[in-house]
C-alpha cells in the first residue's frame, strides 16, 4: 500500500509519500542530518519513503522537520487503518557505539510522547538538536501512537540522534508486523 500528502504553507512546501515495503527511498528534506536520520529511518522501519520538501531554512531549520513529522505521522496512520491487524507493540533496544536507545511503542490510538533524551550538545553541525524532540511529537502526536523514548546512555551528540531513530524505527517495524489471525490487536475490539 502507497499513501502520499502534500502540504504547503508559508513556511513549507512537502510531498511525503510512504508504502509499507522495503523499496528505495528518495529523502530531499533541505536539511542535510535530518536526510541522515530519516534515510536510516526508512531502511530499519523497512518502509519506503519519498520526500521533497522546501522550507524557511534561513530562519532554522524547525518548521521544515516539524512538518514533516506531522505528514509522516498522517501517513503511518493511514497506513494503520488500512493494515488493521498487526503485532501492535513494538520494542527496540539499539545501540551506536557508546550511545544505546531504547523505545516501545503501542499502536494505541492515543497520542502520547516521553521523551527522555538529554543530547549532549545543542547542535549536530547546524542542525539544533531539540529539533529531535520536536520532529518525534509531531509524528507521535498525528499518528496516535503511545510512545516512549529514552537515550539510556550517552556520549557524542550524532550517536545519540541516530541511536534514537534507529530504536524508533525498528520498534515500528515490529508493532506493524502483520499478524494472520483477522483479530483487531485490542481486547476492545477496536483502535481509534
Amino acid at each position: 500500500m502507497i499513501v502520499n500528502k502534500t502540504r504547503n504553507t508559508a513556511e513549507t512546501q512537502l510531498t511525503i509519500s510512504v508504502a509499507d515495503d522495503h523499496r528505495e527511498s528518495h529523502i530531499n528534506t533541505g536539511v542535510g542530518f535530518l536526510d541522515h536520520m530519516l534515510t536510516l529511518f526508512t531502511f530499519h522501519s523497512q518502509l519506503s519513503i519519498k520526500i521533497e520538501a522546501n522550507g524557511d531554512t534561513q530562519v532554522d531549520d524547525h518548521h521544515v522537520t516539524e512538518d514533516i513529522g506531522i505528514v509522516l505521522g498522517q501517513l503511518l496512520l493511514e497506513l494503520v487503518k488500512e493494515r488493521k491487524y498487526f503485532q501492535r507493540y513494538g520494542v527496540s533496544y539499539l545501540p551506536m557505539d557508546e550511545t544505546l536507545a531504547r523505545t516501545v511503542i503501542d499502536v494505541s490510538g492515543r497520542p502520547y510522547l516521553s521523551f527522555n533524551a538529554q543530547l549532549s550538545k545543542e547542535k549536530v553541525g547546524t542542525f539544533d538538536t531539540e529539533l529531535v524532540e520536536e520532529f518525534f511529537r509531531a509524528l507521535v502526536i498525528n499518528s496516535r501512537l503511545t510512545t516512549h523514548i529514552d537515550l539510556l546512555r550517552g556520549g557524542n551528540t550524532h550517536h545519540e540522534i541516530e541511536s534514537i531513530f534507529k530504536s524508533f524505527a525498528r520498534a515500528l517495524k515490529d508493532a506493524l508486523t502483520p499478524i494472520d489471525i483477522k483479530v483487531t490487536p485490542s481486547s476492545k475490539g477496536v483502535i481509534e
